[in-house]
């Protein structure tokens, strides 16, 4: 037996990040099903008066409703392009040692995120938007938790990238 450390087992790649992917996936839907069971269509419900609704609303384009209005093509596009990301981040997981979560957790967030909405448009044909933020006559586009855990890893994996030490550092990949 070779007790070269060279020749020792590989380092755990992130792959079990996908468990945070597979939660987020699991709350989205969840809080997705609360929505169209139990709030009214296009009704705000004061969860914050004067700052924070439900608002049970659906999105057939992408972030801010961006190409809403398309025709349908769009749907396919942005699960093609969901599908195409999440299996990036997933190879990027791969490379990523499991105790790298400074770069493990905000790709499994953006996972999770994306591959929620696919289940939506798959599904419903349109995503489920719920949470509404206003300060007086302006109103947030409405959204929901795969758009912020999408969000947030997008935002984490951009700081990592400008403050981080990127992913060039022999400390977030695998050799």
């Amino acid at each position: 037996m070779n007790t070269n450390r060279k020749n020792a087992a590989p380092i755990p790649n992130g792959l079990i990040w996908l468990t945070v992917s597979l939660l987020v996936i699991a709350l989205d839907q969840a809080s997705k099903h609360w929505v169209v069971t139990a709030l009214p269509e296009y009704t705000a419900v004061p969860v914050i008066e004067g700052v924070w609704n439900w608002y049970r609303s659906y999105n057939t384009g992408a972030a801010f409703s961006f190409l809403s209005d398309a025709g349908g093509w769009q749907q396919v596009v942005f699960s093609i392009l969901a599908l195409g990301i999440s299996g990036l981040l997933a190879y990027w997981l791969y490379q990523t040692p499991r105790s790298a979560y400074k770069v493990a957790l905000p790709y499994a967030l953006v996972i999770g995120g994306a591959l929620s909405n696919v289940i939506d448009r798959s599904l419903r044909g349109h995503v489920v938007d719920f949470i509404q933020w206003h300060w007086r006559d302006y109103y947030w586009p409405a959204f929901n938790l795969s758009d912020s855990a999408i969000m947030v890893g997008a935002i984490a994996i951009a700081l990592h990238g400008v403050l981080g030490s990127g992913r060039t550092s022999g400390n977030t990949t695998r050799s």
